[in-house]
């Protein structure tokens, strides 16, 4: 009797169902050592969020990611041994992986194999909660699987699902042949034109007065923020994209001017093409707004990073920079940083500079020529032609 290769004898074993995870990165010319562990770091919590526990992790340097399976065929026997001795449930990649490197990977790993979007799309799937977040995140997630239907590997079942970590509806397997999904997706993005062309008469009712989005780095602090300079009580928690849905309310302190705040959905590296598209209509609140306060978490290593992140991403809206003001928040965790110029230093958390940040956005929609009509003193300023804002 011949041996069974390696290979198949991985496909056919059973795939735990475990929420242990290994995650894997690749470095070399492109990307050092360092920044590839903060890569990791950064997937470790967003895996977290997903419900998975990251229990391993390897990098392997190359000069650039294997056609075939990402690390190369010897990393990869590597990483099934690693799998069985820890009894893991996923193998999880940094970067987002080909449909022929996932059906390679699944013929040779005894896991399910994931990546870094949809590990996201994981996220953004639990915490979507409105009929357009939903909408949105549904067409990002079949449109991400459409190319990788090939494979139909157990994986791809448990994406189908939702909450690949955790099980549950995730272990059904759904029948979705290419013709389904393309029709579903056609209906979705029909139903997206429809709820943009709604936020469009919203957007133009709310052009009365001025509005500062509050926009930054996932996790940098945006929705504490929003409920400090707005009273309100909106979800908050220190957890990566707690905020899909954009929210809007009055900003307080201002002299009774009317100026509207919007705290926006967080931005982050690497995130797939697929949910920046659905999310278009979302995204559009950057481009409209008069104004943005780029959020950036002061207490965060990566600070610099994520700020160079968020910055290519604003300016990839076409926003000019003069309509960008950097307010570093949780400087109660960073004491030491100094804000140059006119950015501002502020702790949403408890308070401090918001008075010195407030005065800043006056200052710079003053700077940009920008009316701030007093709230009552006429039709800009009364409550029934701020579309969908309730001062609170």
């Amino acid at each position: 009797m011949k041996p069974t290769p390696k290979s198949a004898a991985a496909a056919e074993e059973p795939r735990p169902r475990s929420n242990r995870a290994v995650l894997v990165g690749v470095y070399g010319r492109q990307v050092s050592r360092a920044a590839a562990e903060d890569h990791l770091d950064e997937l470790e919590r967003l895996v977290d969020t997903a419900g998975g526990r990251v229990v391993a992790r390897a990098l392997q340097e190359r000069k650039s990611p294997d056609s075939a399976t990402y690390v190369g065929k010897g990393k990869v026997e590597e990483l099934a041994e690693l799998a069985r001795a820890q009894g893991v449930g996923w193998t999880v990649f940094d970067d987002e992986l080909s449909p022929s490197q996932v059906r390679n990977l699944e013929k040779a790993l005894p896991t399910h194999v994931l990546d870094r979007p949809g590990v996201i799309l994981q996220i953004f799937a639990a915490r979507a909660r409105s009929r357009e977040a939903m909408t949105q995140v549904e067409l990002a997630r079949l449109e991400y699987l459409l190319p990788r239907l090939a494979g139909g590997g157990e994986s791809l079942a448990q994406q189908r699902g939702g909450g690949a970590f955790r099980g549950g509806a995730g272990e059904r397997k759904i029948e979705l042949d290419r013709r389904k999904i393309r029709r579903r997706i056609s209906t979705l993005k029909e139903e997206l034109s429809r709820i943009e062309r709604g936020r469009l008469v919203r957007r133009k009712r709310m052009r009365q007065v001025p509005v500062v989005a509050l926009v930054g780095y996932t996790n940098a602090g945006k929705t504490t923020l929003f409920n400090r300079l707005t009273s309100s009580a909106e979800f908050a928690e220190d957890r990566l994209f707690a905020t899909l849905d954009p929210r809007h309310a009055r900003l307080h302190g201002v002299g009774g001017r009317a100026i509207v705040v919007t705290d926006t959905v967080g931005l982050l590296r690497k995130l797939p093409h697929t949910l920046v598209a659905s999310f278009r209509s979302t995204l559009a609140e950057v481009e409209d707004a008069d104004l943005l306060v780029h959020v950036v978490d002061a207490s965060s290593p990566q600070a610099d990073e994520q700020r160079a992140v968020a910055e290519e991403l604003i300016a990839g809206f076409g926003v000019p920079k003069e309509k960008v003001l950097l307010a570093y928040n949780k400087m109660d965790l960073a004491p030491g940083l100094v804000a140059a110029g006119e950015d501002v230093r502020i702790s949403a958390a408890t308070g401090d500079g918001l008075s010195e940040l407030r005065a800043a956005v006056v200052a710079r929609l003053e700077a940009l020529g920008v009316r701030m009509p007093l709230y009552g003193a006429g039709p800009a300023g009364s409550s029934r032609n701020r579309g969908d804002v309730t001062p609170s």
